[in-house]
């Protein structure tokens, strides 16, 4: 083709997608290099933030349980947080032992949720999930079956596991009945072997050997690993509280996506299962590191290609760390303490699935919402995945076909666990070739 000529490729594959939200990539590629890559996510801004204004602090959790239906706890988890540390509150171990087992259960069913339905298939040469059943029904069956135990998990908590009600600023609405946990208990202690061997399934799949240079960001607890508190760290040293963190983080704006991106001391960086495993792999008990070690994975992992299997390490600890948690459970009379709202600033973290969810909430002497700000994971991570794309297409080779290329693109993309907003569409790739 002549130099002067452009051939424009507008891909729009009909068969469903696996990628969460909505969004386009643009590349521009001249000979064997990218000059142009962009990542639009062109979804309309849904304004969360603004309904929370005017409201009474009590809520808020419900409010913001419904920005995601995969991962509500985390939003929820983030902005109790927020709210208690600005009222002073601490409610106690029993709370954050139970708020800790809420989460185990968010984790599970959205990490195999992502594992078997959106990335699995990807790997071994399925369009889809269902596909992928009739070959190899008894891993889709086990993946179903821990996705279905972990909306369980957080249904005897949350009173039911999408957007659920259970959570409310001090505390929680209403304690779980024993017999209730004892069930539980019983069906997390025999879904451990399942999740063993969900590890070792996912370490055996063949990855590309694509490694990466970028800075992990995580919260990191001095005694546990990070779910539902700790400080926020990052690889290279740095260790802050939640009221740090727009010293260190900038969100900003680009022309060609609706979602805002972040950086960090100006540039790209990570958060998700993948950086949580590279920084906190050490607080994981001892017979979680073992397993890891077996898988063969090289940890701390420098290629994102490696995040399906930090998720199903994420699953087993998860599974592990709730039955520990309600082994020696006893009902208690207040589930809460009591809540005196005051007027000024609070900040809250947590770690959702797809990574670390920031929340800052400004309230007034009547515990009235005046601002909120919340940084999700995708809008953290989205530098970085044009980042990974512009140095994984290149390592691929850009004389792929553009189906090709779309296809790699995806798996790139899915690393991360993109909730853009919680539905799922086509990837549309526009390629150009100069």
């Amino acid at each position: 083709m002549d130099e002067t000529q452009t051939r424009k490729v507008n891909i729009h594959v009909p068969v469903l997608a696996r990628v969460e939200g909505e969004g386009a990539l643009h590349l521009r590629i001249r000979g064997d290099v990218i000059e142009t890559l962009m990542l639009q996510i062109y979804e309309p801004p849904r304004l969360f933030e603004k309904f929370l204004e005017g409201r009474s602090f009590e809520e808020v959790p419900d409010m913001v349980a419904r920005i995601c239906g995969i991962c509500p706890v985390a939003y929820q988890i983030s902005a109790v947080n927020a709210l208690e540390s600005l009222f002073g509150i601490d409610p106690g171990p029993w709370v954050h032992a139970m708020r800790r087992v809420l989460y185990c259960g968010e984790w599970i069913q959205s990490h195999c949720l992502h594992i078997h339905l959106l990335a699995a298939p990807d790997y071994l040469g399925y369009e889809s999930a269902i596909a992928m059943a009739h070959d190899h029904p008894a891993i889709v069956r086990r993946g179903l079956a821990l996705q279905g135990l972990g909306n369980d998990l957080m249904t005897l908590l949350g009173a039911r596991s999408v957007h659920p009600v259970g959570i409310k600023v001090g505390g929680f609405h209403h304690a779980p009945r024993a017999d209730d946990v004892a069930a539980m208990l019983a069906r997390l202690r025999a879904a451990l072997s399942e999740s063993e061997a969900l590890v070792r399934w996912t370490a055996s799949i063949p990855m590309p050997d694509d490694e990466q240079t970028f800075t992990c960001v995580a919260l990191r607890d001095a005694g546990e690993y990070p779910i539902h508190r700790g400080r926020i760290t990052a690889s290279d040293g740095l260790a802050i509280d939640a009221a740090q963190y727009d010293r260190h983080f900038t969100e900003y704006q680009v022309e060609h996506s609706t979602a805002l991106y972040s950086q960090y001391r100006d540039q790209p960086y990570l958060v998700g299962p993948l950086a949580r495993l590279n920084t906190s792999a050490d607080r994981l008990p001892d017979v979680v590191q073992q397993l890891m070690h077996d898988t063969g994975v090289r940890w701390p992992s420098r290629s994102m290609f490696h995040s399906m299997v930090a998720r199903a390490v994420e699953v087993h600890y998860a599974l592990s760390e709730a039955a520990h948690l309600l082994e020696n459970y006893m009902e208690v009379p207040a589930p809460a303490v009591a809540v005196t709202p005051r007027a000024g600033i609070g900040y809250g973290c947590s770690e959702a699935p797809r990574g670390l969810l920031w929340h800052r909430y400004q309230v007034d002497a009547e515990g009235l919402i005046v601002d909120a700000r919340i940084v999700p994971p995708t809008s953290q991570n989205q530098a970085r995945i044009e980042e990974d794309l512009r140095l994984s297409l290149q390592d691929f080779g850009l004389r792929h076909s553009d189906e090709e290329l779309r296809l790699h693109c995806e798996k790139v993309i899915r690393n991360y666990d993109p909730c853009i907003s919680c539905a799922t569409h086509f990837l549309k790739l526009h390629a150009e070739r100069l």
